[in-house]
């Protein structure tokens, strides 16, 4: 599956990315991703479940979204492009970093490597922006419920999952560019992780990247901490208005609404921020468990944290289980 995904970013990349002649290019041929040497058996057999999981997870999601009428609500719209999201991320990382565990080959061209980190990057800056807007449904809907069905027509849900999708595609290009801008020494250049993405890609680089990793951190605040940001300052006018009803069930069920967002949001931005505008000096092994967390841990449980604890998801679920058995 990420050959499809590779080869299909290809074709609207590669005359960008020609146009760019850089340097490395007229000698890196392929680079050396990291393996699981060590456990490769028992990482392939635990990433099999998991890239599984993901699939069958957010696939139901989506799936049951689309076809119950009663989800069809701004929260689940926006549920069912997190989970079209998710299929995406893990499919651009997963399914590379099981073909090195049962194959040993570590390589990767050039050109997919480009590949696969455009495509991470930009689905990586749509999740960004999609947990912020988010977070501004919740917002509307508890801190102002009587104009919810205006605010959040399905007009302006569109527009904003539209935003969204853009705002990823603008941040693979800016990242892109950056990339095809550092000059690499070695025929095949090895790097520290088990995916391509920018970090190690500048960390290998032989050419000077002090303006393209203050371009990296600039881009970086506008695309996760400003929306973490925005995502905090929300739920605190949230928290302050459930601490206004009187009604301790009451309060307990707007919480247990946003607690769910608060447990992905603090998964997905800490761990990607840490390893994108955190402070330097971490050792390697900590900044790829960061990227692991960020890029796999979040669409693996974005489908238990979000949906499977709603009443509403189980219950459309229930029925359409026992209309296929029945």
């Amino acid at each position: 599956m990420d050959l499809l995904f590779v080869d299909f970013f290809l074709c609207f990349q590669m005359p960008f990315i020609e146009t760019q002649k850089p340097e490395n290019q007229t000698t890196l041929r392929n680079f050396l991703l990291l393996n699981f040497s060590d456990y490769w058996a028992f990482i392939t057999i635990l990433f099999f479940i998991i890239y599984c999981s993901i699939l069958f997870g957010n696939s139901c999601i989506f799936a049951i979204i689309r076809i119950d009428a009663k989800l069809h609500t701004p929260m689940f719209f926006f549920l069912s492009n997190l989970s079209l999201l998710d299929i995406c991320y893990s499919s651009v990382t997963l399914p590379v970093i099981l073909y090195n565990c049962v194959t040993g080959n570590r390589k990767i061209s050039y050109h997919k490597c480009i590949a696969q980190l455009s495509l991470f990057v930009s689905l990586g800056g749509t999740e960004c922006i999609l947990l912020a807007v988010m977070a501004y449904d919740r917002f509307i809907a508890i801190c102002n419920p009587l104009h919810y069905p205006v605010v959040m027509s399905y007009k302006v849900c569109a527009s904003l999952a539209a935003v969204s999708w853009l705002s990823g595609i603008l941040n693979s290009i800016i990242h892109t560019v950056m990339t095809t801008n550092l000059t690499f020494c070695q025929l095949e250049q090895s790097i520290n992780h088990f995916y391509c993405d920018v970090p190690p890609l500048i960390q290998v680089a032989c050419n000077s990247t002090t303006s393209i990793k203050l371009l990296l951190n600039i881009v970086s605040i506008f695309f996760g901490f400003t929306p973490f940001l925005y995502i905090v300052i929300s739920y605190v006018n949230i928290i302050y208005v459930i601490w206004k009803i009187k009604s301790s069930e009451g309060r307990w069920k707007a919480f247990s609404t946003c607690s769910s967002h608060l447990i992905v949001v603090t998964i997905f931005y800490g761990t990607a921020n840490f390893n994108y505008v955190g402070p330097s000096g971490y050792s390697l092994e900590v900044e790829r468990l960061a990227s692991l967390l960020y890029s796999i841990l979040t669409p693996l449980v974005n489908p238990i944290i979000y949906c499977l604890r709603n009443k509403d998801v189980k219950h459309a679920l229930k029925k359409k289980i026992q209309m296929l058995l029945y």
